[in-house]
């Protein structure tokens, strides 16, 4: 299946991904696939993967490559749009190469949307969606998870010359 263009949105939780990623594909016409939002309506359905997906993400863990992948593609394969624009995911190296390995692509482009940690908890801890994971202590886990796993990736689009940094600041009114 040729996919034409296929770029990543990649930051801590709470960083902005989501809010951007909708201004980019209202501009550029892409489709927006959240890797977050797929896997919390899996989670809320009946499937095979659904309260696996939950204790994982109550737990602040990373779900099973595989299972986001194939999430992940399912939704592509299902779209007529050919302009893929996939937000929250790869967050580890284990990732990124079944991410490849299943869709045989790479990304395009890699935004990486750096925020100060302060202002990531704040905006997750305000931000009232009601999601499992929004919580002090679920943040806390998160935020190290992020640290461990999702920077090496972003190390290596960098060297790659496919991630482009969008410095997001905290403004205290």
């Amino acid at each position: 299946m040729p996919f034409y263009f296929l770029g990543f949105a990649s930051g801590g939780p709470g960083s902005g991904k989501g809010t951007q990623c909708a201004k980019i594909v209202e501009t550029f016409g892409y489709k927006h696939l959240s890797a977050g939002d797929l896997l919390r309506r899996e989670m809320s359905s009946d499937s095979k993967y659904g309260s696996m997906i939950l204790n994982t993400i109550k737990e602040g863990k990373i779900v099973p490559s595989e299972v986001t992948v194939k999430l992940i593609l399912r939704e592509m394969k299902s779209s007529d749009n050919r302009k893929f624009l996939i937000d929250g995911f790869p967050r580890s190296e284990e990732n990124r190469i079944a991410f490849e390995q299943i869709i045989g692509a790479e990304p395009r482009f890699v935004l990486f949307f750096d925020c100060p940690e302060e202002e990531m908890v704040k905006r997750v801890l305000c931000r009232n969606e009601g999601r499992v994971d929004d919580n002090i202590d679920t943040m806390k886990n998160r935020l190290k998870v992020f640290e461990a796993l999702s920077l090496p990736v972003i190390d290596y689009y960098a060297k790659k010359g496919k991630l482009y940094r969008v410095t997001i600041f905290s403004f205290n009114a």
